[in-house]
């Protein structure tokens, strides 16, 4: 009987041992880092905002995990590091923790515990604080900006003050706070900032005025400098007027993408001589007073791409 020749044996045997080690170096079994930094603050008698630092991953953080006394209460994707705990009870402490995971589903050491006292309801509140006044901004770096304050009024106390980002609520910090530090942005980008206070009640201001900041530009990237500036929303009978200067682009900017709420609305279109300097534009509303729109533009540019968005205006239909 004839056997096979031994270097084939052994050829095979390389190949596997090589494919065992291979499979070895692409598990994945290092947890995340411990992410830092957790904080809870009381937003209302019945909802704590819960925030915490960019935990770290040699593959990369996935998700976060949020715990109330040692039970999950939320998952969040990796790119979220605050949320909102509704549905509490007034008058209590709590105490809450956050661990970080990976594509891997390893899971990060549990943080250090942030406590929080919810403060007492207030029955038959219907009364909304007033707006925080003077609302102003610096950009600290291109993914960080600082927002100040003058304090807003309650007829039972402000409990907490959210910072928008457009329409969407991306910090909270406690009523006894008239600034607030915002990350996580993109560089050379344009944002418009708000800001609300909000008492044990859940009831909520008006918005405060706005403030536009632009973050700096990483190296070579000039991509905020193709976005239309001035933006102005003015509500009119019927309508709101919009006038605006479009971006430097050294050619005419001849096409404007109008977005209202988060969507595409229009493209505002001008034939062979677009308007010298600020353009304007007024939209037909027919919707019932209360109604409320947020715009934004940006323009074509003359490679026929679309540039950054301009700030966002938000009106009140009258």
């Amino acid at each position: 009987m004839q056997r096979p020749p031994a270097p084939a044996v052994l050829v095979c045997s390389a190949a596997l041992l090589l494919a065992a080690c291979a499979t070895r170096e692409a598990e994945d079994d290092r947890p995340p880092m411990t992410p830092s930094g957790v904080t809870a603050q009381a937003g209302s008698a019945t909802s704590v905002h819960v925030m915490w630092d960019r935990s770290a991953d040699d593959k990369g953080v996935t998700g976060y995990e949020v715990y109330r006394a040692g039970t999950k209460v939320m998952t969040l994707p990796g790119t979220k590091r605050m949320v909102d705990i509704d549905g509490l009870a007034p008058r209590t402490a709590y105490s809450f923790t956050v661990r970080a995971r990976d594509a891997a589903g390893n899971l990060s050491g549990t943080s250090a515990a942030a406590s929080v006292t919810t403060p007492s309801a207030a029955p038959d509140d219907h009364r909304d604080p007033t707006r925080p006044e003077r609302v102003e901004g610096r950009t600290d770096s291109g993914t960080s900006v600082t927002l100040t304050w003058q304090p807003a009024t309650d007829d039972t106390g402000v409990t907490s003050y959210d910072v928008y980002q457009e329409d969407s609520r991306v910090h909270t910090v406690t009523g006894t706070r008239t600034s607030a530090r915002v990350t996580g942005l993109r560089p050379g980008t344009v944002y418009t900032f708000t800001v609300r206070a909000r008492d044990a009640a859940e009831n909520s201001s008006p918005d405060s005025n706005s403030v536009d900041l632009t973050t700096p530009s990483a190296p070579g990237d000039d991509s905020a400098n193709t976005a239309p500036t001035d933006l102005e929303a003015t509500v009119r009978k019927g309508g709101i007027e919009l006038r605006w200067t479009p971006p430097e682009t050294g050619a005419p900017v001849r096409e404007h993408q109008l977005h209202l709420n988060g969507r595409p609305a229009t493209t505002i279109v001008w034939g062979a001589q677009p308007p010298a300097g600020t353009a304007t534009y007024t939209m037909t509303v027919t919707d019932e007073p209360g109604t409320r729109y947020s715009i934004k533009l940006r323009a074509r540019l003359p490679d026929g791409k679309w540039g950054a968005f301009s700030a966002q205006r938000t009106v009140v239909v009258r």
